[in-house]
């Protein structure tokens, strides 16, 4: 008889991935790429919870089970009447137990080869884990880096297009990592969805080919670096963004313009800063932003916030910082940073041209002797 679960090693295949966890559950996080079919709505699974704990087990079992097969009835009404005979799903809950198992069982008998994921959303959180922990061992990084406002994103965006291994964590983060780094319409995701993106995207790359990064922070907005990842760029190559002053600003005048609509947000993300700059110089700085000279208060925010912070952190988060290559960008156009990305992919490739050359050198040497 073939086995109804399958370990998360053996994840991929399937056609769906079912979380029949409740909304909340998802939304903190579950498998990339998972559809949310909750067998027990928030509301739902409270109520059983709480019988289960002051009335009895007994009762908890029979109201949930009826609330169950209702709902499972519904996903299957709503999203899975068209679905062929040979359509697959893989059903997950928080520890591969009863949801899932209902579920799956249901979809089994109408004729589906659907399987469980033997212990749930824990196992999967296990291996998430347990995989930040290694993963980053096997990759070879080359960390952007560069004061505020000097477009690393951009540049990184500009490695992407020209065929280079990028691995954005802000993207990921949703969030520029800066006081003023949130970013419109997007909140960020939890810290464990975080890491199950980030994990998809490490695994995505090929470790056989250089990966560029920004140099991050531990801290993006409210998500956090995992330990082993932040300690593999660290020991990075660098190499240093040079980005005119006159274009810097244009480049956070661009990244800050929903602040220009939105004044008292700007506040509030300046009223973080206050026990750094002290009440005068922040609400010196607010006054600018009432006023709309946005220009001088990103010069100000550079000049007196920004710019300190950078120099005060990199050199010691990144002791090849001192090493890095230069690399000058003019203009804020986005032609600029594509000839910055060329002239970065030109040089790495010189590099592994004379790495290869001295490789030989040696082989040939030790031949001899």
């Amino acid at each position: 008889m073939k086995s109804s679960s399958i370990a998360i090693s053996a994840i991929a295949g399937f056609d769906a991935i079912l979380d029949a966890r409740s909304p909340a559950e998802y939304a903190e996080d579950h498998i990339p790429g998972a559809q949310s079919f909750p067998v027990l709505s928030d509301e739902e699974r409270a109520r059983v919870g709480t019988i289960y704990k002051q009335e009895s087990p007994f009762t908890a079992k029979k109201i949930g089970a009826a609330l169950v097969a209702r709902n499972i009835a519904d996903h299957i009404e709503r999203s899975f009447r068209e679905k062929e005979k040979g359509w697959r799903p893989l059903v997950y809950c928080w520890r591969g137990g009863k949801r899932s198992g209902a579920f799956a069982h249901i979809l089994r008998e109408i004729g589906w080869d659907a399987k469980t994921l033997e212990g749930g959303y824990r196992a999967y959180r296990r291996d998430v884990v347990e995989r930040l922990a290694q993963a980053p061992k096997d990759l070879r990084f080359r960390v952007v880096h560069g004061v505020t406002g000097s477009g690393k994103s951009r540049l990184l965006g500009a490695l992407r297009a020209a065929g280079a291994q990028v691995l954005d964590l802000e993207e990921l983060a949703a969030h520029r990592g800066s006081v003023l780094g949130n970013l419109p319409g997007r909140p960020q995701p939890s810290q464990k969805m975080f890491e199950s993106l980030l994990l998809k995207a490490l695994l995505a790359l090929d470790v056989a080919k250089e990966i560029f990064v920004e140099g991050e922070s531990k801290k993006i907005g409210q998500v956090q670096v995992p330990d082993a990842l932040m300690a593999r760029m660290r020991a990075s190559e660098c190499v240093l963004l040079d980005t005119a002053a006159k274009a810097r600003v244009a480049l956070l005048l661009d990244e800050y313009r929903h602040f220009f609509a939105d004044p008292a947000a700007l506040g509030a993300q300046l009223d973080c800063l206050v026990a750094l700059h002290g009440r005068e110089r922040v609400e010196e700085w607010k006054s600018l932003a009432a006023a709309g000279a946005w220009t001088e208060l990103v010069q100000r925010l550079l000049d007196q916030h920004y710019d300190p912070a950078y120099r005060r952190s990199a050199a010691h988060n990144f002791p090849r910082l001192a090493e890095a290559p230069r690399v000058r960008v003019s203009a804020a156009e986005p032609a600029a940073f594509d000839a910055a990305a060329r002239e970065l992919l030109e040089r790495a490739g010189a590099k592994a041209a004379e790495d290869v050359a001295a490789v030989g050198q040696v082989e040939i040497a030790e031949r001899v002797a």
